[in-house]
């Protein structure tokens, strides 16, 4: 995707799960076993919310695990995507189309916000933030996960693309958050993308738009990528 934040672009991206789940299937822990999911997940359960809002629920994966982790959660998951509704609705998860520039809940509805991988989406970031801000309880919980500007540069790079840059990244996403947040804490990771084959790595670059994936060098056997990968705790 040549435009994380134009509209049209991520409604294109994600009507259907195909694009998601190509790019998801590759990703591994990093060295010391660590997963950016389960590190997220970890924070929802210890902050031991009442009641959890997701932003951005893709496939509804995610929810799923926080809904099985903590039973008597009143859980609620939001995306822009009708297909990720409809298949976070089919988990058994509360879920609703619905912007995160204008979150449909009323002020302190919420003892924990979750958006993983979603707010270099967001065309306004700070309106998002901000939402999220407003929908939190005082001392609410605020759990967000993006990728660095080294996110798989190395595989950008191999087929002549610079390293995505974001408005909400490892790199500036601690900034962005310290404008809405007073306590901001993170914990970054190297997760691994392996592909088994030469076609895998094609197909990686295709479910983002890449236009160049097919100058990608010619590999035998598997190949492994470096990822960047931060999550945000904040308060």
């Amino acid at each position: 995707m040549t435009d994380l934040t134009s509209p049209d672009a991520v409604r294109r991206q994600y009507a259907a799960e195909g694009n998601l789940q190509t790019r998801s299937s590759v990703w591994h822990p990093d060295a010391d076993g660590r997963d950016p999911s389960q590190v997220a997940l970890d924070a929802v359960v210890e902050a031991a919310p009442a009641r959890m809002l997701e932003v951005g629920c893709g496939t509804g994966g995610f929810a799923a695990r926080v809904r099985d982790a903590l039973p008597e959660l009143d859980l609620v998951a939001i995306d822009a995507s009708e297909r990720f509704v409809e298949l976070t609705s089919a988990r058994g998860v509360t879920a609703h189309v619905a912007d995160a520039q204008a979150l449909p809940f009323e002020d302190s509805s919420f003892d924990l916000v979750a958006a993983l991988w979603m707010l270099y989406h967001v065309p306004d970031l700070h309106r998002g933030l901000a939402e999220v801000r407003r929908v939190l309880r005082p001392g609410g919980t605020f759990v967000a996960v993006t990728n660095g500007d080294q996110h798989v540069a190395e595989l950008r790079r191999a087929v002549g693309r610079p390293p995505m840059v974001t408005h909400f990244s490892s790199e500036n996403g601690e900034a962005a958050l310290g404008r809405h947040f007073s306590d901001v804490r993170r914990e970054d990771l190297r997760p691994r993308a392996v592909f088994p084959d030469h076609a895998a790595a094609v197909a990686y670059l295709a479910s983002a738009d890449e236009p160049s994936q097919r100058d990608l060098p010619w590999f035998d056997g598997p190949r492994e990528y470096a990822g960047q990968v931060t999550v945000f705790v904040c308060r």
